[in-house]
């Protein structure tokens, strides 16, 4: 399903099979047209082409030819025959009548419209179906009507008549001429469509660069153009299907590659289906996202967090997966996006350095510092690239560092993702072995309070099993946690642990061997089902499972066998099992035997607990304990090792205080 939907999101079109940069040799043989095809200008010219056009658009305006009569009925209507005599009223309104012809002869702009005029000289005026050109100068603007019309009417003697008439005009005259918004964008827009895609053509079987040749000027636009060529028409319309096919077989071997290694390096996530569906959709997720900001705008594909997946992977599987997975997304992503072997390069150095610094994310600071490295190695690689291609560092874009910065951000929502993860699949990472680790939690408080011992005797275990952790490169907060919760189980019969008994009084001497062995194994069902109903992670009820193996409650099988010795089934005193079969749940096995055995010590020395050590540790080898787990035998050496170390730490002697 992955291998279909990625196949889905690819662009379906072929590849060019020849990789140019610009100001690089052509490293191939000489290079013909192989059919005719025109040179096409790149988006960035035009682009320059069209903000050209925009700058320099001429402004129209158009004039209403029928302001003025309108005005000057108006104009009738508001004089006031009566205050003046028949010859003086005349003589006004013609005057009148004079001053507003006089402002419409060129027109009168109104305010708005005022502020589109450019400091050209000469503006395009609209009058009915005639074009015209005038002055703008010539134009009456608002802050020059009370001027024209006070000029017009000073020769008149009578301030009275003056103010009548003035009130009057500056009332009636309105503006004629306003911006032609509609058609300014309609003259934009032609000229906007009778741009020119191109800048010339070439014939078939024309000569189009010599090998060796610098790719640049007319040459690089001829190569941009045939790829664009190929890419979009030619094979998309005449061999969709055989393209199609060949991304299905591509991305097919790509997570057929990773499905193999999870085979053979890592059976267990293989065989489950759960870890390898979140696998396969962050893959799916990062190809989608890529995918959407390619169609939108190819510049902002380095916005997108990719270094997310490696991070993901990490923490809830291992390095050498996260990085693996990283690698195969990051070659399918060399079919979207734009220098696709820029991009590969830019990606891989990134998710490497994810892989190598991101480490204990529960520690805020660490996924902080990691991520302040990855952006900074984003930006150092693209300073790089710029000077190879560009032959010095002018062209530095400050826009993608920006992006950089970014990306880098987007890549702390990998918390909030490992949160949903963890909801939705039920697996665990560091961040929730820290929570669960805490000892103020709701089970370990009940522990605590319903079985003193078995918690003291937890922390204890999750103590020595954190050093022994550390020394041999294991996960030590999962152990840690794993310790802390393995005998929960006791909580139910708390009173039959030696550890909680707190008096002489013990409840086995009135039960059976085999009764009792029962009690003590039924620990582990107990624990497991107390672990699902508080929805504790599956990886710690491992160490609930595991922990005794398949070994025998050793101390009720020998009185059980000294009491009948022909009648006793071994299995009644078995532990169900499974071995442990992690590397950390070996470790828990043996640091909670050796815990407890060394309790048994009346006086503990250094030959005692190395040999009680020793002893415990042998005897688990030769029961077969750890044949499933990946443990060397020089990693139990060292478990034995740190045992001794920290149980002598323990039992060390002190000089006795006087009274």
């Amino acid at each position: 399903m992955t291998v279909f939907l990625i196949v889905y999101l690819l662009p379906k079109g072929g590849k060019f099979k020849y990789d140019y940069f610009k100001g690089k040799p052509w490293q191939y043989e000489n290079y013909y047209a192989p059919f005719n095809f025109s040179i096409q200008k790149s988006n960035e010219d035009i682009k320059k082409e069209i903000a050209t056009i925009e700058e320099n658009t001429k402004v129209y305006f158009t004039k209403d030819n029928t302001i003025e009569s309108s005005v000057i009925a108006e104009f009738h209507n508001q004089f006031d025959t009566r205050l003046f005599s028949k010859d003086d009223t005349k003589s006004f309104i013609d005057r009148s009548v004079g001053i507003i012809k006089e402002i419409y002869r060129n027109g009168f702009i109104d305010n708005q419209s005022e502020r589109k005029l450019d400091k050209e000289i000469v503006i395009f005026l609209r009058n009915g179906n005639l074009l015209l050109e005038i002055n703008r100068e010539n134009l009456i603007k608002s802050s020059d009507l009370l001027q024209i019309i006070n000029s017009n009417l000073s020769d008149i003697v009578s301030v009275e008549t003056r103010s009548v008439l003035l009130n009057i005009l500056s009332n009636v005259v309105k503006p004629n001429i306003s911006y032609d918004e509609n058609f300014t964008q309609k003259v934009k827009q032609e000229s906007i469509d009778n741009i020119s895609y191109t800048t010339g053509f070439i014939a078939e079987n024309e000569l189009i660069i010599l090998k060796g040749d610098i790719v640049e000027g007319k040459k690089l636009e001829a190569l941009n153009s045939i790829q664009q060529e190929l890419e979009s028409q030619v094979w998309s319309k005449s061999n969709y299907n055989w393209v199609v096919f060949g991304y299905t077989i591509l991305v097919a071997l790509a997570l057929l590659m990773l499905l193999l290694f999870l085979r053979k390096y890592r059976p267990l996530i293989f065989e489950d289906n759960n870890k390898t569906t979140l696998i396969f959709l962050n893959i799916l997720l990062m190809i989608f996202l890529t995918t959407i900001v390619v169609k939108y705008d190819a510049k902002y594909v380095y916005a997108i967090p990719l270094c997310i997946l490696p991070i993901i992977l990490k923490a809830f599987f291992d390095a050498r997966l996260g990085l693996f997975a990283h690698v195969l997304t990051v070659l399918l992503l060399g079919f979207i996006v734009p220098n696709s072997f820029e991009f590969i390069f830019l990606q891989i150095i990134a998710g490497i350095v994810t892989i190598l610094t991101v480490s204990e994310l529960y520690k805020r600071v660490n996924l902080f510092i990691s991520i302040g490295q990855i952006t900074f190695i984003y930006m150092i690689a693209y300073v790089a690239f710029t000077i190879i291609q560009e032959g010095n560092a002018n062209d530095l874009n400050l826009f993608y560092f920006w992006l950089f910065i970014f990306n880098g951000i987007l890549a702390f929502l990998s918390t909030i993702l490992i949160f949903i993860y963890e909801r939705i699949f039920g697996l665990v990472s560091d961040v929730s072995l820290l929570e669960l680790s805490n000892t103020n939690s709701v089970l370990l408080r009940q522990l605590a309070e319903k079985a003193p011992g078995t918690f003291q005797h937890s922390m204890q275990v999750a103590n020595l099993a954190e050093a022994v952790a550390n020394e041999i490169n294991a996960n030590a907060m999962l152990v840690r946690t794993g310790a802390l919760y393995h005998d929960i189980g006791k909580m139910n019969n708390s009173m039959y642990f030696i550890e909680n008994q707190s008096t002489n009084v013990n409840p086995h001497n009135e039960l059976s061997n085999k009764d009792s062995a029962r009690i003590i194994i039924d620990h582990i069902i107990d624990g497991i089902e107390l672990a699902k109903k508080y929805r504790l992670p599956d990886r710690i009820i491992d160490f609930i499972r595991t922990h005794h193996g398949t070994s025998l409650v050793y101390y009720f099988y020998q009185q059980e066998k000294s009491n009948n010795p022909d009648f006793v089934n071994i299995e009644d005193y078995r532990y169900p099992g499974p071995n442990p079969f992690s590397k950390e749940t070996a470790i828990l096995m043996m640091c909670d035997a050796a815990e407890a055995a060394s309790k048994s010590i009346k006086e503990p020395t250094t030959q005692l607990i190395d040999s009680l050590i020793d002893k415990i540790v042998a005897k688990q080898m030769a029961d077969g304990q750890f044949m499933n787990a990946n443990i060397t035998f020089r990693d139990i050496e060292l478990v034995k090792k740190v045992l001794k170390k920290k149980l002598k730490n323990i039992y060390h002697l002190r000089i006795e205080y006087p009274d």
